[in-house]
């Protein structure tokens, strides 16, 4: 039993930038050193590991230094996906507010990246980048003196909804052979001894990109099926090794047409991972802990509710880290809380809201607060 808040974050952190350079390169097919390219992403996972061990974050991650996007990088470990042309869905509220996203546009604030599409039968074909991910993150944390890691991999859901499907018969039947492969993943990182972590926007941010054109009632349908699909993937994933990240959009804009907590609350909870990682610090979502404290939440979840916003260059105060951990301890208990972020800083490579001297200093305030929550808790 724990005898203080830990500290943990959503997984990617700001790559340096000879990293970038290669790491960009690389993913758009042009000639690269891959000696240099791996001696970079080891060395650059090293210092993520080290940083974050100094910064004083418990549950570490390896920063997906080797991965262009958290939902993206699966082309290059499995068979059927294509480089090709196909419409991006918006989210509505940029939708609803074009000058709004103008501007994004102009600014260069949106996220450009190379669109995979599916276009033939998806197995997972190449291990070698999923291997060294698991050696060199053990490598790190040996090296720095860290006892408990985390790696992240996509949802079958947010893996559709980033990857148009043009191969097979329907959507369920896309969702499950993207599933059965991503077990292959998901089971290779807990069997290696780190916890699993699943990012699933698709349940939050879903709603208002993909499945825009539908009411919440039909939304609430699909994510049904987008929990199943999940739970099977998982099937022989522990619980207590898996960990969902929900989220509505790691970007500031207006948020006006995401999907209340309250709605999908439930359906979250059913999905098999024991720790559930939401945000509670962003102005749409700070009061989500009234909406989860309405929720039946089961003894055996834990919250890690993001206590510091990954859009914005404020550094949180570590008093009012410290009052968003406790809200969340006042509804679960002070042993079912971690304390994390909304989001990553580094969702795509190179891209991000937080300029990374400022992502460590909100992370530095992350453990500040947790200690003043600790203090009033123990």
């Amino acid at each position: 039993m724990s005898d203080r808040i830990r500290t943990t974050h959503v997984g990617s952190l700001p790559r340096p930038a000879d990293l970038l350079a290669l790491i960009n390169a690389s993913d758009r097919g042009e000639p690269v050193d891959e000696a240099a390219l791996a001696a970079t992403v080891e060395s650059a996972v090293h210092d993520q590991v080290r940083l974050q061990a100094e910064t004083g974050i418990d549950i570490v991650s390896d920063g997906e230094m080797s991965k262009i996007g958290y939902a993206t990088y699966i082309r290059h470990r499995m068979s059927g996906f294509e480089i090709g042309d196909a419409p991006r869905a918006t989210p509505a509220d940029l939708d609803a507010y074009p000058d709004y996203k103008e501007q994004l546009h102009r600014s260069g604030a949106t996220v450009a990246y190379l669109r995979p599409i599916c276009r033939g039968p998806i197995e997972y074909e190449n291990f070698e980048p999923l291997e060294t991910d698991l050696t060199t993150l053990r490598s790190a944390m040996n090296a720095a003196g860290v006892e408990t890691a985390f790696m992240n991999a996509p949802s079958p859901g947010i893996v559709a909804l980033f990857q148009p499907n043009e191969y097979y018969p329907d959507e369920d039947t896309y969702l499950n052979a993207i599933a059965d492969a991503l077990k292959v993943e998901y089971d290779r990182i807990v069997a290696a001894g780190f916890d699993l972590q699943v990012d699933s926007p698709d349940l939050g941010m879903g709603r208002h990109n993909k499945y825009k054109a539908l009411s919440d009632e039909e939304f609430l349908v699909r994510a049904e099926v987008l929990v199943e699909v999940l739970n099977h993937a998982l099937r022989d994933v522990p619980a207590d090794r898996a960990r969902i990240h929900l989220c509505w959009g790691n970007y500031e804009g207006p948020h006006t047409f995401d999907i209340a907590v309250e709605k999908v609350a439930d359906l979250v909870l059913r999905a098999k991972p024991a720790t559930i990682l939401c945000e509670a610090a962003n102005p749409r979502h700070g009061h989500d802990w009234a909406g989860w404290a309405a929720a039946k939440i089961p003894d055996d979840k834990v919250f890690a509710p993001g206590v510091i916003d990954t859009t914005t260059n404020f550094v949180e105060h570590p008093g009012l880290v410290a009052e968003r951990i406790l809200r969340y301890t006042d509804i679960v208990g002070r042993e079912r809380v971690i304390a994390s972020t909304d989001c990553g800083f580094g969702t795509f490579a190179g891209w991000g809201g937080v300029v990374p001297e400022l992502a460590w200093e909100k992370l530095r305030s992350l453990r500040d607060g947790a200690a003043i929550a600790t203090e009033k808790l123990w």
